[in-house]
């Protein structure tokens, strides 16, 4: 099966088994390593990207079903060799561990922070309740959104 998709802002093509995962097509065929693989079950969030600007767990959707879509990355964040506000403000925190739930975390906050610019601590933690950190106790990735909700207010 070919996919043909605008991944993060250029149409690229994959030959690939019909029921490969999109997560394994952006890491295997195309290069693209940020999102990662833990769980394959949807429960983790590590996988997250988005799909004509929706958040999904790309290990849940088949790549046909990414045919013809906009999908984009943890690395469609940083433009020009600069991290983006939500990628800085996870380094400023300290809330890059083993880095493995990190990816899907920052797509998370960077949807959060798209839709809600300036969300409460309930919306936030309803947000990232789909993202599981084994390393943390949440509370530096919780300064990371506030540290990230102000650089992207001003």
């Amino acid at each position: 099966m070919i996919l043909r998709a605008r991944v993060n802002g250029e149409w690229r093509e994959a030959d690939s088994w019909l029921g490969s995962s999109l997560l394994s097509v952006l890491r295997e065929d195309l290069g693209l390593a940020g999102s990662k693989n833990a769980c394959e079950q949807g429960e983790c969030g590590s996988c997250s990207v988005w799909m004509d600007d929706e958040l999904v767990c790309a290990c849940l959707v088949l790549a046909i079903q990414a045919n013809g879509r906009e999908i984009r990355t943890v690395e469609s964040l940083a433009k020009d060799g600069n991290l983006h506000p939500v990628q800085e403000a996870f380094v400023k925190a300290g809330a890059v561990q083993c880095g493995f739930c990190t990816p899907g975390l920052i797509v998370a906050v960077a949807d959060l922070l798209r839709l809600n610019p300036h969300p409460g601590e309930p919306t936030v933690r309803e947000a990232l309740s789909g993202n599981l950190c084994r390393c943390t106790g949440y509370a530096k990735i919780l300064d990371a959104v506030r540290l990230a909700e102000r650089a992207l207010g001003s």
